[in-house]
């Protein structure tokens, strides 16, 4: 089993959906977590934060799955390259949804032919 490295970004999203972001990503570990939060200075009411975190190939997909089902968060997550396989960067805000696209080894993302 391959492992793998990234990061979630929270831009933003409203207080009261802290812990239920904290619980979706928790989920896909199996474990609790506890992001780092600050206040959104672009949003008013709103809090942002910044998770590392290690798992096996696929991870990232999960989490952007479990963070969509906060549908007033704004956020990204990526999935490192590794051996063998490509880096993935999952974005989504409400109104736009859900964007995904394959990363090259410095970060930008990649369009195939």
């Amino acid at each position: 089993m391959s492992s793998t490295r990234g990061i979630i970004q929270i831009h933003s999203a409203p207080a009261a959906l802290r812990p239920h972001l904290e619980w979706a990503v928790g989920a896909v570990f199996g474990a609790p977590v506890e992001f780092r939060w600050a206040n959104q200075p672009a949003e008013p009411r709103s809090l942002r934060a910044e998770f590392p975190w290690h798992g096996r190939i696929g991870t990232g997909a999960q989490l952007a799955s479990a963070l969509r089902a906060c549908e007033r968060a704004r956020f990204e997550v990526t999935e490192e390259p590794s051996a063998g396989h490509e880096g993935l960067r999952w974005a989504y805000t409400p109104r736009l949804g859900i964007f995904a696209a394959a990363i090259g080894e410095h970060g930008d993302i990649m369009v195939h032919e």
